[in-house]
């Protein structure tokens, strides 16, 4: 079988582990009747960047290059292309491909596929030209119609980028367990994802509780949406919530104690984790055996529910807060990141990367 042609685009990667990121110049295939191709003009940077560049997930193929909240414009399709045009704004998030097969996908949950991250838009397989997917930390990007996804036109491109990660990540959760006006809901940490969960609940209808261990972000999480705000060192504070929360959602990647957070849930009352700590975390049973409490995970969405959480922002204006950075500052921003030091996504204009 011929090679698939590709064309070149600036990127920024890194070699190694322990190398910055820095400019480069990487190969795109060129547009198959099925491709989309995208000048990406956003790129979110997201913690899980970081992990991937540093090989902190032990799977990191170099030169690696990240990013996987990505807003372009189309700037051609395939003969077989049918959903978009050229001038289209659109979004491509954690996958660009799956199996298409398996029960997940069927379903329409690829980010469950039985393949599990092979089609990752970073880390997974290029399925033409059998090499490692490249992420958007680019100019540009080629991805399968399927895998594109419509912006609502009145988003703001750049605050909207981040919303194919921490925007699903959250969504996702919180539409499986059916929050809405009635419930009592808990939301842990105020950082990329817990602000966008603050923002969904309280467009859901629930009344919505943050819980930080920084008393310096009650005001934020209030203007954000939240109703009260829970200083989760203040035992006093804890013990006078509990038993009443239906779902917590809980964002938090460090080491904490899930089990004071499971004692706040109602009969029945889920807490979901979508931080990934580094070490497991010590889970004790009579919090989850004593009310029918139920502890789980989730990992981003599936494409359709994608797109619903687009038209949901779209319909609510609902975008993630972000700071804008230039392409050659992205070293310096995974330092502020792991420091906590941003408000509440980096985003990066690919305009500097020319």
């Amino acid at each position: 079988m011929a090679k698939l042609a590709c064309y070149s685009v600036k990127a920024f990667s890194t070699p190694a582990a322990t190398a910055p990121l820095a400019a480069t110049t990487i190969e795109r295939r060129q547009p198959t009747a099925t491709d989309v191709q995208i000048q990406i003009l956003y790129c979110g940077v997201c913690h899980s960047d970081l992990h991937f560049a540093r090989d902190e997930w032990h799977f990191t193929q170099y030169p690696a290059v990240p990013g996987h909240e990505i807003v372009g414009r189309v700037t051609a399709v395939g003969s077989g292309v049918k959903k978009f045009k050229a001038g289209d704004m659109v979004g491509v998030g954690c996958l660009v491909d799956s199996c298409r097969t398996c029960p997940s996908c069927q379903a329409g949950f690829e980010q469950f596929c039985d393949l599990g991250l092979a089609g990752g838009t970073y880390g997974g397989t290029e399925k033409h030209l059998g090499t490692p997917t490249l992420g958007g930390y680019s100019q540009g990007i080629v991805v399968t119609e399927d895998f594109v996804l419509r912006l609502p036109a009145n988003l703001d491109l750049a605050s909207a980028a981040p919303l194919l990660c921490a925007g699903i990540t959250t969504y996702s959760p919180l539409r499986h367990w059916k929050v809405g006006p009635g419930q009592k809901v808990g939301i842990v940490g105020l950082g990329g994802l817990g602000h966008m969960g603050v923002k969904f609940a309280r467009a859901f209808g629930a009344h919505v509780v943050l819980f930080t261990t920084s008393p310096g972000k009650a005001a934020d999480a209030l203007k954000l949406g939240a109703h009260e705000v829970v200083i989760s060192k203040d035992a006093a504070q804890l013990a006078a919530h509990a038993g009443s929360f239906d779902f917590i959602l809980d964002t938090v990647s460090a080491d904490h104690d899930v089990n004071a957070l499971m004692n706040l849930l109602k009969r029945d009352g889920n807490l979901t984790l979508v931080g990934a700590p580094e070490k497991p975390l010590p889970v004790a049973a009579f919090p989850l055996l004593m009310r029918r409490r139920s502890l789980s995970g989730s990992l981003i969405g599936g494409l359709p529910e994608t797109q619903e959480m687009l038209d949901f922002c779209g319909q609510h204006n609902i975008t993630c807060d972000i700071e804008m950075i230039r392409m050659d500052e992205i070293n310096t921003a995974y330092e502020r990141m792991l420091k906590s030091d941003v408000k509440y996504r980096f985003v990066i204009d690919m305009a500097s990367l020319k």
